[in-house]
């Protein structure tokens, strides 16, 4: 096994301590979930980086890649509505993008054919990672403009789901599109 994929592995393993931690008493576990979540999502950064550098993608890589990634995401999200910091409508929008962007790179996959994240992608990813740690900082009211700040950037990253998941649609579309009829 290469060194990316490991560390897509240990991206996996930060799941339920993140979990973990969230669950702990006081208020430092804000901070520590924080840096936990980060943590977990550089290394989605720096495994990404190591693979196309050394040349070390694999298909295991593509498939645990985008699952640990969606996994971590959807966790953040989950604990993020528990804890009253997040509505539920915009976890249940982007976990529900997820899901069927999975999907669509299912079928893609079906004809042999690897829909990777694109620049608007990877923007949304952004905006995710730093919406979901601002939000996780963010404590009662004295931190409320910390709050506004992380939701305006799950906001961006929402805008950014909804028009990145209708591009995956066409794309998608198109390649399963039945040839008109010849008249």
């Amino acid at each position: 096994m290469n060194l990316p994929n490991i560390l897509t592995l240990v991206r996996l393993g930060f799941i339920p301590i993140l979990v973990a931690v969230f669950y702990l008493p006081g208020d430092a576990r804000l901070y520590l979930t924080a840096l936990i979540f980060l943590m977990a999502a550089a290394t989605d950064l720096i495994d990404g980086y190591i693979a196309r550098r050394r040349a070390q993608i694999t298909n295991l890589g593509k498939l645990l890649d985008p699952v640990a990634d969606k996994l971590l995401v959807m966790t953040a999200l989950i604990l993020l509505v528990e804890s009253g910091k997040l509505w539920a409508w915009v976890a249940i929008l982007m976990i529900g993008r997820e899901i069927a962007v999975t999907g669509l790179r299912a079928m893609a996959s079906s004809t042999g054919i690897v829909l990777q994240a694109d620049g608007m992608g990877k923007l949304k990813m952004f905006f995710q990672v730093i919406g979901i740690t601002v939000l996780f900082v963010s404590g009662p009211s004295e931190h409320h403009a910390l709050w506004v700040i992380g939701s305006v950037m799950l906001a961006a990253a929402v805008m950014l789901a909804v028009v990145s998941g209708g591009q995956y649609t066409l794309k998608v579309g198109q390649m399963f599109s039945l040839p008109k009829p010849q008249r």
